[in-house]
């Protein structure tokens, strides 16, 4: 069965902080060393990589020249730098929701603490990038629309709110879906006996998490995307 508890399983003190050591933080760091240990590899293949690709540096390759084109054709070139920001944040969402198919690894992504803080970062470069490309533009963007007749910024709390409400809806949505996967799997294992939950709850782990898990990835990334691209209005560059 599985367990939906977050446990803490110890307690480090730092400079007078305490840090604990949860099953989410645990999980993070084997997902963080899959996504290391891949990357070594790939840098080690790289070097012995030929003009005419077979195999592994057809996998590389196709993976790279895929994810390139779903970048362009959302957030144009110019912000093309921050590719390889978005590709790290794809795998990590990405094999967090899969880990669900293994019962021994609690899932990060269904920690409301976790996504929040995926999406932070996102908020982040929103106004990063607003900033950047559009200078005084995008912040007076936040007391539109200003009517003349009217100086005083009647709408500047409602567009704070509606920017500070992105990161918390981006966040809620991923956990949401994650942690509501993760309540099903356990009501459905706690149904049937362990000499069939080889068989049927198993089998629905494949929409509940391997499903479920690429359609998340994919919504919560090409959200990021979109929201950061329209903040630098550079979506059709």
């Amino acid at each position: 069965m599985i367990d939906l508890e977050i446990k803490n399983h110890a307690v480090l003190n730092l400079f007078g902080l305490e840090i604990w050591i949860t099953d989410t933080m645990i999980s993070t760091w084997i997902i963080m060393g899959i996504l290391i240990t891949f990357g070594i590899i790939v840098r080690i293949k790289v070097r012995s990589f030929k003009e005419v690709p077979t195999g592994f540096q057809n996998v590389v390759e196709a993976l790279v020249e895929t994810f390139e084109g779903y970048l362009r054709s959302t957030i144009g070139d110019k912000l093309m730098f921050l590719g390889s920001w978005f590709f790290t944040l794809f795998l990590f969402i990405l094999l967090s929701n899969l880990s669900g198919l293994f019962p021994i690894i609690r899932t990060p992504t269904a920690d409301w603490s976790m996504t929040f803080g995926l999406a932070l970062v996102t908020f982040i470069l929103i106004q990063a990038m607003g900033v950047k490309y559009r200078k005084a533009g995008y912040i007076k963007d936040l007391f539109a629309p200003l009517p003349w007749w009217c100086p005083i910024p009647l709408f500047l709390p409602i567009n704070v709110i509606g920017e500070l409400a992105r990161p918390i809806s981006l966040s809620f949505r991923l956990f949401g879906n994650m942690l509501a996967g993760l309540i099903m799997m356990s009501l459905i294992y706690a149904l049937f006996p362990v000499v069939v939950q080889f068989i049927i709850p198993s089998a629905l782990h494949a929409y509940f998490d391997l499903f479920s898990g690429v359609l998340q990835t994919y919504i919560f990334v090409t959200l990021s995307m979109t929201f950061i691209a329209g903040a630098a209005e550079v979506a059709d560059a």
